[in-house]
């Protein structure tokens, strides 16, 4: 293998949560666990969010008390706010993903705030980490690409948010195509604007389906350097802005196309297939993929 791409897996959080069905946390667990035996290290594994806005994620805390732990792999919760913060450091997850919404309004509509509002929110976080001390946090910009209430989202937008996000020492930064608008050739400009505004900082890429460029989206990618890279077991997921959205990217659909080239993953393509039809047959809703449906090659 020339290279390795690192595959966060997403369906556990990202996926479910837009799914229509709540599972719960037993049945949770039991799906991280088949994801984690299916080869991923680093796992979107709960969100600490208002359970009664998303009652797809209660029980954020008895999932993290339910995972063994793991040395090599990585738990990771998703927070909004320092109550989502405080939720997060006593869960003792291994690292925290903050989202930032690009646009006002849909940042008022999803979180209840606007973009100043959310950054104030992460500069607070990074400030208590540095005080007290806490898990990695890692900064997530959602519609990074294109709003479905403002439409474009200025490339010089997202850059001033990670430059901004780079000065205050996140490590990470993720640009979230979250209603799948975007394309390749977008893509590899926003990445290099990025890496201008924060250098220091790792990229990572978050994209959907929805109008079909999602695994274009991250050849172009990988190709522009980024080797960590988000998407969903299943392809489940989705946003409930984007009509007709399909999800997030297939975890096996893109591990078929990086191992085909070369690039290692740790995944096992057959555990993912099995864990794909597994939670599909749960929440009742066949998986997307196409990996589910034509099986790896050679057979």
């Amino acid at each position: 293998m020339s290279d390795v791409v690192e595959i966060v897996e997403v369906g556990a959080r990202d996926g479910l949560q837009n799914e229509a069905a709540a599972l719960d946390p037993a049945t949770r667990l039991e799906f991280i666990g088949r994801l984690e035996a299916a080869g991923a290290r680093r796992i979107e594994a709960v969100s600490f969010v208002n359970e009664r806005r998303v009652p797809q994620m209660a029980g954020a805390e008895a999932i993290m008390a339910g995972l063994p732990p793991a040395p090599g792999r990585s738990r990771i919760g998703l927070v909004l706010n320092m109550r989502g913060w405080d939720r997060a450091v006593a869960a003792n997850v291994d690292e925290a993903n903050v989202v930032v919404c690009c646009s006002d309004e849909f940042g008022v509509r999803n979180q209840g705030a606007t973009i100043a509002g959310q950054m104030q929110a992460l500069a607070a976080i990074c400030e208590r980490r540095a005080r007290e001390g806490g898990p990695p946090v890692s900064v997530t910009f959602s519609v990074a690409f294109g709003c479905p209430f403002e439409g474009e989202v200025p490339e010089a937008r997202v850059a001033a948010l990670a430059r901004e996000a780079g000065a205050l020492g996140v490590p990470e930064i993720a640009l979230g195509d979250t209603i799948g608008v975007a394309d390749p050739w977008t893509v590899r400009r926003r990445i290099e604007a990025v890496r201008s505004a924060a250098p220091d900082a790792r990229l990572r890429m978050h994209f959907h389906d929805t109008r079909n460029t999602g695994l274009a989206n991250c050849l172009a990618s990988v190709e522009a350097g980024v080797r960590v890279l988000d998407a969903s077991c299943g392809g489940l997921g989705g946003c409930p802005f984007a009509p007709g959205a399909t999800g997030n990217i297939a975890t096996e659909d893109l591990v078929y196309m990086l191992e085909r080239a070369g690039f290692a993953t740790g995944y096992s393509l057959r555990a993912l297939v099995d864990a794909a039809r597994w939670i599909g047959a749960l929440i009742d809703k066949p998986p997307v993929s196409a990996l589910s449906r034509a099986g790896p090659f050679p057979a």
